[in-house]
């Protein structure tokens, strides 16, 4: 299948968990994982109406950035952020999904204020509370999200969370269960009830998270096809 048909299946997959939670698909943000996908392939995401195209690494995406990969669509920031390369990615893309320490919140800033924007960011939470995952705990979301606020050129837009690699379905969907709780907590007492994103789900869970409550999917493999890596290898 194409590019074209495959977000296309998404987004009737998406449509359909989305009336299941009371839902329209139409609010749902489909995000393109595009990482170890060329120029060419991202373009013809862009043109078959992809929502935003998101790319986990720096040195990838200025290259395609220089290519024109992302022409007519949102770019997002959704890999680590490495800390030496936040005045890289600040002012570039439209927003950084994975805002996940006080450090990195505060590099953030400190680049956009250097430009005279605000950035918009999500607060990446370590859901699974995984020692090799970057992200807030849930029990530092909260506070995390109140320094925020006092940062002026930053603009929090939302959570975003990846459950363990190896959790089971069953676990996946408490994850989701536990984020969406904690979004809706940051919500309420500190946004009142204003426009968020909950950005969780990829390729094999993202109809799950929009049943969960997601507003933003980020799909790789169910659009982009398998990404073959430099070893000659290819992940599903």
């Amino acid at each position: 299948m194409s590019i074209a048909e495959n977000i296309a299946l998404v987004r009737e997959n998406i449509a359909a968990a989305a009336r299941e939670s009371g839902r329209n698909g139409r609010d749902i943000t489909l995000v393109g994982a595009s990482k170890m996908n060329d120029a060419d392939a991202c373009r013809e995401a862009v043109a078959a109406g992809i929502d935003a195209l998101g790319e986990n690494r720096v040195q990838e995406m200025r290259q395609k950035l220089s290519e024109h990969a992302y022409d007519g669509a949102p770019l997002h920031f959704i890999g680590h952020l490495q800390r030496n390369k936040v005045r890289q990615v600040v002012g570039t893309v439209d927003l950084i999904q994975s805002a996940g320490s006080e450090a990195l919140l505060l590099d953030i800033d400190k680049a956009a204020a250097a430009l005279n924007i605000v950035q918009p960011v999500l607060l990446e939470v370590n859901i699974g509370m995984e020692a090799a995952k970057s992200g807030f705990t849930p029990s530092e979301l909260f506070a995390a999200a109140e320094k925020a606020l006092t940062l002026p050129h930053v603009s929090v837009c939302g959570v975003m969370a990846i459950p363990p690699f190896d959790a089971s379905r069953d676990e996946t969907l408490r994850y989701f269960a536990e984020t969406r709780s904690l979004y809706v907590d940051i919500r309420e007492k500190l946004f009142h009830n204003g426009p968020m994103e909950l950005s969780m789900g990829m390729s094999g869970d993202y109809a799950d998270a929009v049943r969960a409550g997601a507003t933003m999917v980020r799909v790789g493999t169910a659009i982009f096809g398998a990404r073959h890596y430099d070893t000659g290898g290819a992940i599903t």
